[in-house]
């Protein structure tokens, strides 16, 4: 945040992983709306959840359920509470209404555990503990146009950028590479150029990241489960 007058302190993480970070100082409701926008900010407890509001959070265990995509959204008062997107929501959103299995969904979007993804909460019950949740417009906007691009994208969690650019230079991958967008702080798409095949990046790139995970966001593949011709979308 170059050119604020704040004072930031890292105060370290919770049982969730989320940072937890004091700001103070004449710029600090500027700083605050740069990071909601730009990095996201978690609502910590449950009373803080308001329907229709837009949320950044990370997926958990997408195997968890056959029915629903959870979401961790930061809420961890008065305990842990993630938000449950319905398989037949994320059939509409991404799947022009079509029935297939989460699995399948997962497979094609590349939905795996710790990616970064923006919903829009529908309701809260909060005697249940329970929130129900969509994509968001502006997901399904970059979902959208990912698929318009034709082109794969390899998704690669728990790396900073510089250390996915030294991999791609590692693994000499850079003649293969568009470029690198940053989806988080430690989650990036590396988007692949016409013809290149992200899941055949993944062996040498997960040799030099070893700790990092990774899916494949490939259009094509959707294009084809959708019934459309990706000839259609060409430039």
């Amino acid at each position: 945040m170059r050119g604020l007058k704040v004072e930031t302190n890292m105060l370290g993480t919770d049982s969730l992983g989320w940072v937890h970070v004091s700001i103070s100082g004449e710029d600090e409701n500027v700083a605050v709306r740069y990071l909601a926008d730009n990095i996201g900010l978690c609502p910590t407890g449950l009373e803080n959840i308001k329907k229709y509001s837009t949320l950044r959070g990370y997926v958990t265990d997408p195997s968890k359920s056959k029915n629903e995509l959870w979401v961790d959204v930061g809420v961890s008062s008065p305990s842990r509470v993630e938000a449950a997107v319905p398989l037949d929501r994320l059939q509409a959103q991404l799947g022009d209404g079509r029935k297939m299995a989460l699995g399948k969904m997962a497979e094609l979007f590349g939905f795996c555990e710790n990616l970064p993804l923006h919903i829009r909460v529908t309701s809260a019950d909060f005697e249940k503990r329970y929130i129900e949740a969509e994509l968001s417009e502006k997901q399904q906007e970059q979902y959208a146009g990912w698929t318009r691009s034709l082109l794969d994208r390899l998704l690669i969690l728990g790396a900073s950028y510089s250390e996915v650019n030294s991999a791609i230079r590692k693994a000499e991958f850079n003649r293969d590479i568009v470029e690198v967008e940053s989806l988080g702080m430690f989650e990036h798409a590396v988007l692949c150029k016409l013809g290149t095949d992200a899941a055949g990046l993944i062996p040498r790139m997960g040799k030099i990241l070893r700790g990092a995970a990774f899916s494949v966001f490939n259009p094509r593949k959707i294009l084809a489960l959708l019934g459309y011709d990706s000839a259609l979308f060409a430039s």
